[in-house]
Order: C-alpha cells, then sequence, then structure tokens
C-alpha cells in the first residue's frame, strides 16, 4: 500500500487529550516527514494544534452543540482536503460519519462503539482496561497504521519535550507576568490550577488550601493560583481561603489565550492540579508536576499520564482501602512533603 500523501488526524475532545496525542503526531511524521498532517479539534484547542511542528493544517469541528449548517461545512472542509488517511484517535459518530461521507478512502480507527463502522481500518485497544498510558494507546494507532503501509519503524522514537518555546520567548513571558503580578522578576512560580474540566474526581478547595499551607517554599518561590476564563470565581475563593490562613498568594487569570498560558507555564519551577488540559500542556513541556487522581481505572495516574520525565513527575490517588475516587483519603501532609522536595530541586537547578 502507498504512503499517504495527506493525513487527518482527529482528536477533537478536550484540551488535556491533545496534549497526549503530541507523542502520536510526532511519530506519524517521523516516519512521513514530508506527508501533509492536519488535524480536527475543537476551537478550545485550536492555538495549541496551531504550534504544534508535526502539524500543517486544523480544521475546527464545531462540536455537538455546533449548527447544521457548521457540521457540513466540516465536512465540505474535509472532502475538499482530498486526504488519503484519516486516523481518529478519538472516534464519535459525528466525526466517523463526516470522514466516512468526505469520502476519504483509508479510515483508522479504535474498534470501540458504533462509530467504528465508518472506518474500513480498525485495531482493538479496550482502553478501558487502562493498561497503559492515553498518549501510548494514541501511538499504537501510529505504529498500526504505519505498519499497515509496510513502513517500517525506526529504533528510536520521538522523546519529549514535545511542546517548545523559545528561552527568550519564556523569559520576556516570565518577566511580563512578574510585572502584572507586582514581583521581582527573579520569583519562582509554583502554580496551584484548582479548575478541573470535570472528566475526574479534583481536590476540594479547601484541601488545595491545606496542600498549600503545608509546602515549604525557598525563599524566591511564591504560590500562583491559576485560572482559565472561566474559573476565576475559584481561583479567588481559594485566595480568600489562604488569606484567612496568613497566606498571602497570587493569581494569575488567563485571559489571553491557551498560547499565553503555555509560555507562563513554562517558565513555572513546578504545576499542581489535577488531571486537567492546563497540566498537561506543563507535561509536554517538561516542566515538573504534582497531579492528583481519583484511583478508579479509566482515571487513573497511570491512564492520564503526563508526558514530562519520570523524575519531574509525581502523582497522588487515595489510597485503598478508601474508595477510589475519595479524594478526602488523600494525605495532604505527606503529599506536601514530597512536592516541597521537588520545588526545592528545581528552584536550585534554575538558579545555577
Amino acid at each position: 500500500m502507498a504512503a499517504p500523501s495527506k493525513i487527518l488526524v482527529v482528536r477533537n475532545d478536550k484540551l488535556g487529550d491533545f496534549m497526549l496525542a503530541l507523542p502520536a503526531l510526532a511519530l506519524l511524521k517521523q516516519h512521513l516527514p514530508t506527508t501533509h498532517i492536519s488535524v480536527v479539534v475543537p476551537q478550545y484547542t485550536r492555538e495549541m494544534a496551531e504550534i504544534c511542528p508535526w502539524v500543517d493544517a486544523v480544521i475546527v469541528d464545531p462540536g455537538r452543540i455546533g449548527s447544521w449548517s457548521a457540521y457540513q461545512a466540516m465536512i465540505q472542509q474535509i472532502r475538499h482536503g482530498k486526504f488519503d488517511a484519516v486516523l481518529a484517535l478519538f472516534s464519535s459518530f459525528r466525526v466517523g460519519f463526516a470522514v466516512w461521507a468526505a469520502g476519504i478512502p483509508q479510515r483508522l480507527a479504535p474498534a470501540t462503539k458504533v462509530a467504528q463502522y465508518f472506518y474500513n481500518q480498525r485495531l482493538v485497544q479496550r482502553r478501558s482496561q487502562s493498561i497503559k498510558p492515553e498518549f501510548e494507546y494514541n501511538c499504537d494507532l501510529v505504529r498500526h497504521f504505519l505498519q499497515s503501509h509496510d513502513i517500517a519503524l525506526q529504533g528510536v522514537e520521538p522523546t519529549g519535550p514535545y511542546l517548545k518555546f523559545v528561552a527568550a520567548e519564556i523569559a520576556s513571558a516570565h518577566e511580563r507576568l512578574a510585572q502584572v503580578l507586582g514581583v521581582d522578576k527573579h520569583t519562582q512560580w509554583v502554580f496551584i490550577h484548582p479548575g478541573s474540566g470535570g472528566s475526574a474526581n479534583n481536590l476540594t478547595l479547601a484541601q488545595y488550601a491545606e496542600l498549600a499551607v503545608r509546602l515549604s517554599l525557598p525563599p524566591q518561590a511564591r504560590v500562583v493560583i491559576t485560572a482559565g476564563p472561566t474559573e476565576r470565581a475559584q481561583a479567588e475563593a481559594l485566595r480568600q481561603m489562604l488569606h484567612l490562613s496568613g497566606i498571602n498568594v497570587l493569581v494569575y487569570h488567563s485571559t489571553m489565550g491557551l498560547r499565553r498560558f503555555a509560555l507562563n507555564i513554562a517558565s513555572a519551577a513546578i504545576f499542581i492540579g489535577g488531571s486537567t488540559g492546563p497540566l498537561h500542556i506543563a507535561g509536554a513541556l517538561d516542566i515538573p508536576t504534582a497531579a492528583f487522581y481519583p484511583r478508579g481505572r479509566t482515571t487513573s495516574g497511570l491512564r492520564w499520564q503526563t508526558l514530562n520525565r519520570p523524575a519531574h513527575r509525581l502523582a497522588f490517588a487515595p489510597p485503598q482501602p478508601a474508595a477510589e475516587d475519595d479524594m478526602s483519603a488523600i494525605d495532604l501532609s505527606s503529599a506536601a512533603a514530597v512536592i516541597s522536595g521537588l520545588i526545592a530541586r528545581t528552584v536550585t537547578a534554575k538558579r545555577n
């Protein structure tokens, strides 16, 4: 089978899911460097897709709440793209019908749900068993696709960081944020992100407040509560809790898009939060992370493991015999001690 000249890759769910598709896109481009790769993503994720070095074009999915005319326009855009193949890393009925209706000849997706019948190539993965990280399931689809085209897998696959910015741009963003927050430009950020996409249980605001109080920080480090455009109330509530505890923290409201938010994450000493999109941006940047997960099979720290190197990655979950989604069972005192150690090492490395 001839190697395709134009491929469409679908990952049209949440931000974190797209970030965990980056290794698959890097692997695909490594083996097909001259192939034109387009991606289908939601509008919210578009900005991150546009800065991905392995993506040549972006098609926006209007989503389930989009109009019928917008959905038809997406099908037309896909049809006009004249793609040889589509890899659906995430399978949904809407997009399955769209790529079938657009007439893409080679259509590969996981063998799951009714949507699989829109595809003429399927791979049994059983992702619900969660025996490996999500990014590996994505890469498995790419490996299967390459092997079906008799393309030999190269010995060394791409490694992180999967998201990079120029050092001067990171430094400039750091100074700009320091100016906005009214602190010295040499301040090291300890980002705490209490927001969540809602797909997995998270710590409560009271737990995040307790964690922040228990952290032991170097003199030049400051806690910064981060918030997306719809999370301002949460951030302010957490700041007030900490103020009542005698802890003065900063709040950064991200209002200038995901790229700017990612730039600021790129200069952080650590990113602390639940299993959410910004956490996976930090992982893709190889910024140290401390993540809180339920213990459930499909929501675990293994399934939604971040992309940073092991030494930069901490994960906490409810212990046995607590219920798998009982986040109150996590020992925040122990977690804070481990996180404080990682912060100290990171700040020292940045200083040196």
